[in-house]
């Protein structure tokens, strides 16, 4: 090209950067903010588009570390109180050993599919539980809300636990423990041993009177137990701090808080097998019972602890998955966390029955010596012939095993009068079998057995540290499934939310920590989740297979994981586990119904729990319960059903705006009278710009089709036809 030639272009080239500048200075301003959006509004077979992958402009939502990170806090959220205290009863109760086997059953037919559905919904929609399930239908936005009541419920009374804990760790430093042995009480003439205390024993008159200082009824509050409401609220500071930055603060904390209880138990179970009995207690446990197994009962309590034990239904799960990348691989992440859950309640399960043969031991060891005290007595005194003992006996240093041959004898010889003699049998499996679960477990039969250790302080500091860090976890997540689906519906601030959420709940946990709290916790165990859970995912199960449609779901997981999910969860979703969940709430409502509605309440005097049936205010409160949890789900579906509310106020915001993009919501324009654009008005929308937000779409896009019934078409009607009257949008 010739020289001259370079110049002319030159100068025309600058003519039209000129020219570029002065049209983009003669923009509004007020069109900023759409300059920098795009609609995509499309039909319901492409309603992911905003987050298609290599797009120029990035989503703001936060997003994990690294996916170990987003690991442990499935993990933490999942694995729970309910591992160490709940599942190890439930297994001694239910066959032992045999328990696992429909229990790994039923993991495979709700556990796993309906995990595996809540990690997909929320990184396939990235939203917390209210809008996704706003998003797949509007009418069932309620299941969202459901979810947050139930979250918030269980929050209340899940941190008093964690309170607990943290009063029993502050009072482990110390030697002996404080629970170890009975508290004298001093009067003018003489010092005797406290008679509550007598009565019972060290432990559990450290649980009920020193730390709960427990009423002898509900409708007896007695105040505030100043020491509990003090590690209440160390417990909400603790939730507080750690979930004010979401999961760039708490995402650290998992670290330590997921990954700390499994070091506490490989300790304890080493520990715990150096312990005489304690292999006795490992072969109780997993001694199968096979006729239990065939009970009804035992499928249904397995299916109740699957179901909670992977936190389905609280929103924690879809909260977190939301903030991972749209090809993370959910269907491992799904099978990893279930059977991780699995093996640390089998590792749980274990180390407390390694413990609790340990005591087992020692307190039949106490009987042996005491009964064969008993036996002498009986020799001297002549109620005993010697000539029944066996000539090897001795009574100084006797063993069980020729206890159990001397009792046997003299019950075969004084069949008649055996019972006046005020024997007894002295069976480790005796003790073993009186099964003990939740508080019982980790505040009585486990500090008991732990004040029978050498260095046993460093063992309880140890253990209600695990405690701790366990019902941490779980917090996390439980206050994620508010925070999150608040923060995405309605565009607060997430530390000024978090702040006054746990505010909130530490003023109304104020119940929690009277005299009669622990009633009340209790009843929120009781009433608060069980039903309203079970509901909630049931609908979970229906919105996807049946309105959204479980052909098009499996589509999307096919796009999202790069391969198609196994046949095995669609036929899972669509027939199975409906089937399954609904067995699972017609069992609970009948077996809610043939219990009596009640609470054991511990009695001063006798120093022992009694069964108390909940006064007429109690049982409203329970009632009230399960009804505020499930009742958005209809509020919600009514209003949506009646256009009650116009969508256009923004109350139930379905398109979320984010810098750099619009992020589309579903329209069903047969189905559902839901406007396009919820949130914005017609006359709120800024007005287009031809100059160039009609040429920016994202990058690998497919061309749009621009006719008005189109796949792309009304998203490029509002580009294209800027005069087109509002009523039409």
């Amino acid at each position: 090209m010739p020289k001259n030639s370079k110049v002319v272009k030159r100068e025309l080239d600058d003519e039209v950067i000129e020219s570029v500048k002065d049209l983009l200075s003669n923009e509004d301003s007020s069109d900023d903010a759409f300059k920098k959006s795009e609609l995509m509004v499309d039909d319901q077979e492409e309603k992911d588009v905003d987050v298609e992958e290599g797009s120029d402009v990035e989503d703001e939502r936060p997003a994990w570390n690294s996916k170990l990170q987003y690991i442990l806090a499935q993990v933490g959220f999942s694995v729970g109180l309910g591992n160490v205290w709940r599942f190890p009863y439930l297994c001694q109760k239910n066959g032992g050993g045999a328990y696992l086997v429909p229990y790994l059953i039923l993991l495979l037919i709700i556990g796993i599919p309906l995990f595996f559905l809540e990690l997909a919904v929320g990184q396939r929609i990235r939203r917390g539980s209210i809008g996704v399930w706003n998003y797949i239908s509007p009418k069932l936005g309620g299941i969202g809300f459901a979810s947050c009541v139930v979250c918030f419920f269980v929050a209340l009374y899940y941190n008093v636990i964690i309170g607990w804990s943290l009063f029993y760790f502050s009072q482990s430093f110390q030697h002996p423990l404080p629970w170890d042995q009975c508290p004298l009480v001093k009067n003018t003439s003489h010092t005797f041993v406290e008679p509550e205390c007598e009565k019972s024993s060290a432990t559990t008159y450290y649980w009920y009177r020193e730390a709960l200082n427990i009423s002898s009824s509900l409708s007896e509050s007695g105040g505030l137990n100043w020491k509990m409401t003090i590690c209440l609220l160390a417990a909400w500071v603790m939730v507080c701090l750690a979930m004010i930055k979401g999961i760039q603060s708490s995402g650290k904390i998992m670290y330590f808080s997921s990954l700390f209880p499994y070091v506490v138990l490989l300790c304890f179970l080493i520990r715990g097998l150096l312990l005489n009995g304690s292999v006795d207690g490992i072969r109780h446990m997993f001694t199968p019972k096979l006729e239990i197994m065939l009970e009804p009962k035992v499928w249904r309590e397995a299916a109740t602890q699957v179901f909670f034990a992977l936190g389905l239904g609280f929103g924690g799960v879809i909260a977190f998955s939301s903030y991972n990348k749209r090809d993370n691989n959910c269907h491992f992440d799904a099978v990893l966390v279930s059977f991780i859950n699995f093996f640390t309640s089998v590792l749980a399960t274990l180390v407390v029955f390694a413990v609790l043969g340990f005591k087992a031991n020692i307190i039949n060891e106490k009987c042996v010596i005491q009964n064969s005290e008993k036996i002498l007595k009986l020799l001297k005194i002549g109620n005993l012939s010697q000539d029944m003992i066996p000539h090897h006996i001795n009574f100084s240093s006797i063993t069980a095993e020729d206890y159990n041959l001397v009792y046997d004898i003299i019950q075969k010889v004084k069949e008649e009068e055996f019972d006046s003699l005020g024997l007894k049998s002295c069976q480790i499996e005796d003790e073993l079998n009186k099964a003990v679960q939740g508080t019982g477990l980790a505040f009585i039969a486990f500090t008991e057995a732990m004040t029978h250790f050498p260095a046993s302080p460093f063992w309880s500091v140890m253990f209600f540290l695990m405690l701790v860090n366990l019902g941490l976890g779980s917090m996390f997540g439980t206050i994620e499934g508010i925070i999150t689906p608040i923060v995405d519906t309605f565009k607060v601030r997430k530390e000024i939310l978090t702040v006054i959420c746990c505010l909130v709940a530490f003023f109304i946990g104020l119940i929690f920590v009277q005299r009669s709290g622990n009633y009340f916790v209790t009843m929120f165990d009781d009433y608060s989740a069980t039903l309203p859970l079970l509901i909630v995912v049931i609908l979970e199960n229906i919105a996807v297979t049946r309105i959204y449609g479980i052909d098009k779901f499996m589509e999307d997981l096919k796009d999202m994981l790069g391969f198609s999910p196994s046949q095995y969860y669609y036929y899972m979703w669509k027939y199975v586990s409906p089937l399954v969940l609904l067995c699972l709430l017609v069992a609970s409502i009948v077996q809610m119904g043939l219990s009596p509605p009640g609470y054991n309440a511990w009695i001063e005097d006798t120093a022992m729990e009694e069964f108390h049936s909940y006064p007429t205010w109690g049982m409203i409160v329970c009632i009230s319960l399960m009804v505020l949890a499930i009742l958005p789900v209809p509020i919600v579906f009514m209003v949506r059903r009646c256009n009650l509310i116009d969508d256009s106020s923004g109350s139930l915001a379905s398109v979320s705006y984010k810098r750099g993009r619009i992020i589309k919501e579903p329209v069903n324009l047969e189905g559902d009278n839901t406007s396009l654009i919820h949130g914005k008005s017609p006359s709120e929308v800024p007005s287009p710009n031809f100059g160039k937000n009609i040429y920016r779409k994202q990058t690998g896009s497919p061309t749009l089709d621009t006719a008005p019934n189109g796949r792309y078409g009304i998203g490029y009607l509002m580009a294209d036809m800027p005069d087109m009257p509002e009523s039409d949008l």
